[in-house]
C-alpha cells in the first residue's frame, strides 16, 4: 500500500474507451447520467498521441501531448471540470511500458532509425546495440518485410524518394528516415553531372559541393560521445535546411536529383540495377527483414511478440521525466485525480517506479493474480484493477 493516503479513492469507477469516434467532448455530455447512476470517477483509457486512428490507445506515439484525435488538452480539461463540478474524478490510463514504432510520428524512435546509437534517444529504447550477429552491431532488426529481403528489394518494393530536404525508404504504408551521411550514394552522380555540365563558380555547383562536405564531416553514427552527438543532431538539420534551399531554388538540382533517384530504384528483371540500393540501405542504422525472423533475431524488447510496439527504458530517469511530465502536471492542477498502471510487470523494477509516483495520488496498477498470490507489500499501490484469474486444483 501507498506510504500516503491518496487524496482522493474512489468509490465507483466506469471506464470510458476514448477514440476519434468517442472523443472527450462526448463523454462531457454523458457527465450528468454518470453521476445519476452513482460514478463517482471515470476512469479513461490512455489518452495520450496514439497511432492515427487508434481505437483503444495503448499504442502511444508521444506521452508528452494529449491526444488531438480526442480533442486535445483543452477538451479533456472541460471534462475533468465537468466532473468536478458534481465532485466527481478523473482516473488516466497511463502506458509506461512501450511505445509504438510504426508512425513516423513518433519522433524519438525515427530519430533512432536515422542516426542509431549516435541518437539521444538511442538510450530511451530497451535496444540491444551489440548483439550476437555482428552484422547487426549499432543497427535495429526492423522485421516489417512479407518476404525475403532480396525478393523485396528486386521486385522494387522498396523506394527511396525525397521530403524536402531529406530523402526516405518507403515500403508500403511504412516510412524510413535515411542517415544523412548515405546520402552521398545519392548525391555524387548529381555532382558528377554538374561537373560535366556547369562552370566550378557556378552557385548551384558550388553549394552542393558544400553540402556534401559538410556531409561528410558529420560525426558517425556509432558516436555516443555527448558533445558529438549535440555535433551530429546539429549539423545534420543544417544540411537538410540547405540541400531543401537547393532543391527548392535550382530546377536543374532537382532534375538531375530526380534523375539520380530513378536509377537507384533499380528496374525489375535487372538485379545488378538495385546494387546502389542495397549499398544504401546496408549503410542505415536498421536493417530490414523478413517478419519470420523476429522471434529469432530481434534486439529490441517488445511488448510480447507485438513488433509495432518497443519497450521504453523507464528505469532511467530521463525517460521517467520524458513520460510523465505531462500526467504528473496535470495531477498537480488537479485535472487528474488517480492512475491506473498498464503492464506493470513489464518494468524492469515495478517497486521503484511505483515508488516515484506521487504518494498522495491513487494508484492502481494491471496485474493479474494468479490462484492465493498477492501483491508485494513493498507496491506502493491502492491495489489492482481487478485482473484475478483462479487456476483449477492440481489433478495430481
Amino acid at each position: 500500500m501507498a506510504s500516503e493516503r491518496p487524496d482522493r479513492v474512489p468509490a465507483a469507477t466506469y471506464r470510458l474507451q476514448f477514440n476519434r469516434d468517442f472523443p472527450f467532448e462526448r463523454a462531457t455530455a454523458l457527465v450528468d447520467y454518470l453521476e445519476a447512476l452513482g460514478v463517482s470517477d471515470v476512469y479513461a483509457s490512455p489518452v495520450f498521441r496514439a497511432r492515427p486512428g487508434s481505437a483503444h490507445g495503448y499504442d502511444v506515439l508521444d506521452h508528452s501531448e494529449v491526444n488531438p484525435e480526442l480533442g486535445g488538452e483543452e477538451a479533456l480539461r472541460a471534462l475533468a471540470a465537468a466532473l468536478a463540478a458534481r465532485g466527481m474524478g478523473l482516473v488516466l490510463d497511463l502506458v509506461p511500458n512501450h511505445m509504438c514504432i510504426a508512425s513516423p510520428e513518433n519522433r524519438g524512435w525515427a530519430d533512432v532509425l536515422e542516426n542509431g546509437p549516435s541518437s539521444p534517444f538511442a538510450s530511451f529504447f530497451d535496444i540491444d546495440w551489440s548483439p550476437p550477429k555482428e552484422d547487426l552491431r549499432d543497427k535495429v532488426l526492423l522485421p516489417l518485410l512479407g518476404d525475403q529481403y532480396g525478393r523485396v528489394l528486386e521486385n522494387g518494393e522498396i523506394r527511396v524518394g525525397r521530403e524536402a530536404g531529406s530523402f526516405v525508404a518507403r515500403y508500403y504504408e511504412h516510412l524510413l528516415p535515411l542517415a544523412p551521411k548515405s546520402w552521398t550514394v545519392i548525391l555524387e552522380p548529381v555532382r558528377a553531372r554538374f561537373e560535366a555540365e556547369r562552370a566550378a563558380d557556378d552557385p548551384d555547383r558550388v553549394e552542393l559541393e558544400s553540402i556534401l562536405t559538410a556531409i561528410a564531416h558529420l560525426p558517425a553514427r556509432s558516436e555516443r560521445e555527448p558533445s558529438l552527438v549535440q555535433e551530429r543532431q546539429r549539423e545534420k538539420e543544417v544540411i537538410k535546411r540547405r540541400l531543401g534551399d537547393l532543391l527548392e531554388r535550382s530546377t536543374a538540382a532537382r532534375e538531375a536529383v530526380d534523375g539520380s533517384l530513378e536509377d537507384l530504384n533499380g528496374r525489375r528483371g535487372d538485379p545488378k540495377s538495385f546494387d546502389r540500393l542495397e549499398a544504401l540501405l546496408a549503410d542505415q542504422g536498421y536493417r530490414l527483414s523478413h517478419w519470420r525472423v523476429a522471434t529469432d533475431e530481434i534486439n529490441y524488447r517488445r511488448f510480447f511478440d507485438v513488433n509495432d510496439l518497443a519497450a521504453v527504458r523507464v528505469e532511467d530517469p530521463a525517460v521517467f521525466e520524458a513520460l510523465h511530465a505531462l500526467p504528473l502536471r496535470l495531477a498537480r492542477e488537479g485535472v487528474v485525480t488517480g492512475l491506473r498502471i498498464d503492464h506493470v510487470d513489464g518494468l524492469l523494477d515495478p517497486a521503484d517506479y511505483l515508488r516515484r509516483l506521487p504518494g498522495d495520488l491513487y494508484v492502481v496498477v494491471e496485474k493479474i493474480l494468479v490462484g492465493d498470490e498477492r501483491l508485494r507489500p513493498d507496491w506502493t499501490t491502492a491495489g489492482t484493477t481487478g485482473y484475478t484469474r483462479v487456476l483449477p486444483n492440481d489433478p495430481d
